[in-house]
This record gives C-alpha cells, structure tokens and sequence, in this order.
C-alpha cells in the first residue's frame, strides 16, 4: 500500500509514518511541502523524494493512501487532488477551511467512491474506550447533555505566520472544536442507531487581539445532536506555565449517572445513582491512524467513515458561520 503526504505543515504528520514505521506493507512513497522550514521541521527524516506540490506528486507516483497535513486553506485542494488520483484521504483536522471547499470535497469523494476519513484521536483515548463501554453496558443510561472544555497554549512566538492568519488558519470554530464535535455526534449516535441531524449556534472573541489582532482566541459552541444538548468551549487562552498542553475534559449526563473524562490526565471518573464516585479503569491506548490502516488491510470502512468525517467538518465550519451572524443557529 503506497503512501504519500500532501501538506507537512503540523506534527501530525506522524500519524502516517507512525503507521509506516509499525506495518511491512506500507509504503512511504514521497511528499510534498512547498515550505523549507516546514519540510525541515516534519519531513527532515524521511528519504522519500520531496514534491512542492500535491499535484506534482501525484502526476509521478501511484498512490493507495494520502496523509493531508499541510496548511489549512490548502487541504481541500490537496484532498480533491488526492481524491481524483484514486487515493483514500487520512487527514489532520481541519480538513477545510470554508463550506465551499467541503462542498468540492463532498463531490470529488461522490465520483471517486473513496474514503475521507479524518483522524479524530479521542476516540481512541483510554478514557473515551472506557466512557463507550459503560454507555453501551447502559451504566449511565440514555445520555441526557454533554459539556466538553478545551484550553490549548497558543505558544504564539512558535507560530508561523500562516496559523495567524484567518485567510490560511480558517476560524477558530472550525479548528479547535471539531473533535469533540465528531465525539458528541458518534456517542449519540451510537445510542440513537443513526447520526443525528440538529442545529449549532456559536460565539467567537479576541480576548488577546494586543497579541495577534484578526485571530480569534476563544469560542463557545451551543450543539444540539438530535434532541441532546452539547455545550462545547475550546480557546488559544491555556496557561503556558500549566504542565499540560491543554486540560481537555468532558461531561456525559446520562439517565442513571455522569461520567467525567479528563483527557490530559488519563481519567474517567464516574458516579450512578446506586453507587458512589469510582476511577473507571482504563486500557491501552489506540495508536491514532491504526484504525484506519486495520480497515483498508481488511477491506473495510474505516471505523471514521467519511460521513462522520464530513458531518463534524460541516458542524465545525457552520458553527464558524454562525459565530459571524450574531449566533444565528444553522442546521446540518
């Protein structure tokens, strides 16, 4: 199976060469990075030849799988691109940046009957597996609402100048709140044996515009998936002298009890409403893209299918949109 990476512009490029690096029939065949410094941060130990381009790349090799990690404006083109060579996308988040690249994106994936699957890593958390297994063993019940919290360092000096920009960076609501988004809309699904449809309001600010004027550094999202409630924050206000890069949490409500996830320090702590406060113990971690390779090696759907991919980017983007109209809710 040849892989390829197309945009080298965050870490997670590892993702693909974790995979690589774990499994004899995989492929790194090249990539591509217009950037030097970006090539020389994420792509310094690879000796596959190197491409400016996706498109470059793709008109010399054959590709089975495309990894999109590059810049986040120039992933829709990257994934089409992908797409149209035949290729199955894995892709970082965001996976666009606008509804009109997801709508090039839902197109090009029609005509090509390939798989876009983005690599939602919390689902494969110790403490998400545990929190799955108590909801389908009906411990908590039906769940009634779910609040998620997710800080992260901005770091800013760190930053390119692309990240700071909302003409390359997107908005804030498509960013950050995605995977949790993704989370609320497959547990609810999971219980409800179809992903539910239902409305998403948001509110975006710059709490530190000093720093870097025109980047929204906060968001607050109101998400109803079918008839429960998710409230879901997530900001670029972390404190840097914290010990983690964000302290992720979440909070299941369900019928018979709540579970409280946290993320950052490997905890899911849960209390019914017949037994008092315990710590859920908690398995192995899930490397974050062997899902995806498990599926294609078996012929499978990937367990993130490309519906589940492209409805929490549609949630995320119009939560952005939403956000620039006053909060007006917008349905998906």
């Amino acid at each position: 199976m040849k892989v390829a990476i197309l945009g080298a512009a965050h870490q997670h490029v590892d993702y693909a060469l974790a995979e690589v690096g774990q499994r004899d029939e995989l492929e790194l065949v090249a990539a591509s990075e217009p950037d030097p410094q970006l090539r020389e941060r994420f792509l310094a130990g690879i000796s596959a030849p190197l491409y400016d381009t996706p498109q470059q790349l793709l008109d010399v090799h054959d590709v089975d799988v495309a990894l999109i990690a590059g810049v986040y404006s120039e992933r829709a083109e990257a994934t089409v691109a992908a797409l149209r060579a035949g290729a199955h996308v894995l892709a970082d988040k965001p996976l666009c940046t606008s509804l009109e690249q997801l709508e090039a994106i839902r197109e090009a994936v029609e005509e090509s009957g390939r798989h876009v699957s983005i690599v939602f890593e919390k689902r494969f958390y110790p403490a998400t597996l545990a929190l799955r297994r108590l909801l389908a063993a009906g411990v908590l019940g039906s769940i009634a609402m779910v609040a998620s919290t997710g800080p992260h360092k901005l770091v800013q000096p760190t930053r390119p100048a692309w990240f700071l920009d909302p003409a390359t960076y997107g908005g804030i609501a498509g960013d950050l709140p995605i995977h949790d988004i993704d989370l609320v809309l497959d547990l609810v699904g999971e219980q409800q044996g179809a992903i539910p449809g239902g409305t998403v309001s948001a509110h975006i600010g710059n709490a530190r515009a000093d720093d870097h004027p025109g980047f929204d550094d906060h968001v607050a999202l109101l998400l109803r998936a079918g008839e429960v409630p998710a409230t879901i924050e997530a900001n670029w206000l972390g404190p840097e002298a914290a010990a983690v890069h964000g302290h992720y949490r979440m909070r299941v409500t369900g019928t018979l009890g709540t579970a409280e996830i946290d993320w950052a320090y490997h905890r899911l702590t849960v209390t019914t409403h017949d037994r008092e406060t315990w710590e859920e113990p908690l398995g192995p971690a899930r490397r974050p893209a062997q899902y995806f390779f498990d599926a294609l090696s078996a012929g499978e759907q990937p367990e993130i299918t490309t519906a589940a991919s492209l409805l929490a980017t549609e949630v995320a983007l119009k939560a952005q949109l939403s956000a620039e109209h006053g909060g007006a809710p917008q349905r998906f």
